[in-house]
């Protein structure tokens, strides 16, 4: 004889389910649950209750009833003292609602700069550090237009290595910036919406002695055989492994890894480190004219390795964005400001 089936649960009414919240869980606030990922990330009220700006006795509170509240919900409190200048001690609960009220706040913000975005309340950029004149020349014909509307314009420095990220998951609303592509290649590889400016490929630049260097031009299947300063990250690292492969470091003479490339740049100019390094054309002949009787000069890279490579200056944005958007939208605005520059300023070869 065959067992009988499990009874069958209906589903929930989620109007029903909404109605029934229990008081104790609708009276906990953002506010209670921004303090406890702080408490949770600082380890104590006092650490916490300074990044908020409010007194220990405030965060303490609110840690209490979020204890008290809970405690009647699930029956196991939030998070509780382990002892003098220790760290709380978060109990399951207090990890699952830590996790829960940093995805519900995250969300919101989401959903907030979305609107705002879509409203043209808000515009957030992203730039490098080379590529911010642009954007400068720009905001310079917009600045009071902004101002008119009301717009609340944000600028985050990005890093290469983080380029297509910032845009893909929506954290800036336009970048300008420079990629490593295929010689020819469009850079945005048809996933973007982009206006070139500049095309060109790095040059080296050197405090080595002629006898040590000699020539104006080096082939780039030679760099292994030259003392190099290389940046940990970012578009020269690019150039270097695609060339070289992923582990190039391996395969390179590298005298000093750098964070930032004017770092770099005053390593050979205060000759602390002797060798080479891969620069833009642009950075390459500013440091030269910088270099105050310095030793420095700039070697051309004749390309003999595959891929062929170069390097593209760009403005981009998420492709079909700007069409959902009016004429007078902020970043359509601010698009056609830089399409104006790049067309004044740009060039397709050099840097």
């Amino acid at each position: 004889m065959s067992a009988p089936l499990p009874e069958l649960v209906p589903p929930a009414d989620p109007m029903a389910e909404l109605l029934s919240c229990p008081p104790a869980l609708l009276d906990t606030t953002l506010d209670q649950l921004r303090t406890l990922i702080v408490v949770r990330r600082t380890g104590s009220a006092l650490q916490a209750a300074r990044l908020l700006g409010r007194e220990q006795s405030s965060v303490q509170k609110q840690l209490d009833t979020l204890n008290r509240n809970f405690q009647s919900l699930c029956g196991e409190i939030l998070v509780s003292k382990r002892g003098r200048g220790k760290d709380f001690v978060f109990t399951p609960t207090g990890e699952i609602l830590v996790e829960g009220a940093r995805a519900v706040l995250a969300r919101s913000m989401d959903d907030l700069h979305e609107s705002r975005r879509r409203i043209g309340k808000t515009l957030t950029v992203g730039t490098t550090e080379f590529t911010l004149w642009i954007l400068a020349r720009a905001w310079e014909t917009l600045a009071d237009e902004f101002a008119r509307l009301g717009v609340e314009f944000r600028l985050v420095h990005v890093r290469t290595r983080d380029f297509w990220s910032r845009l893909d998951e929506g954290q800036v609303d336009l970048l300008c910036g420079s990629v490593v592509t295929p010689v020819g290649d469009h850079a945005s590889h048809g996933k973007y919406d982009s206006i070139e400016w500049r095309r060109g490929s790095p040059v080296l630049l050197t405090n080595l002695p002629e006898a040590d260097l000699p020539g104006d031009a080096v082939a780039t299947s030679a760099l292994g055989g030259l003392p190099l300063i290389v940046p940990v990250s970012g578009l020269i690292a690019d150039f270097l492994a695609r060339w070289f492969g992923p582990a190039f470091r391996d395969r390179l003479n590298i005298v000093a890894e750098i964070e930032d490339l004017q770092y770099g740049v005053a390593l050979l100019r205060a000759r602390l480190a002797k060798g080479c390094m891969i620069v833009t054309r642009t950075l390459g002949r500013r440091a030269v004219e910088a270099a105050d009787g310095t030793a420095l000069r700039v070697v051309e890279l004749t390309h003999d390795v595959d891929p062929k490579l170069e390097m593209v200056s760009a403005v981009f944005t998420r492709k079909g964005e700007r069409e959902r958007y009016g004429p007078d939208h902020p970043l359509n605005l601010l698009w056609e400001a830089l399409g104006r520059e790049a067309a004044e300023t740009g060039h397709p070869a050099g840097g």
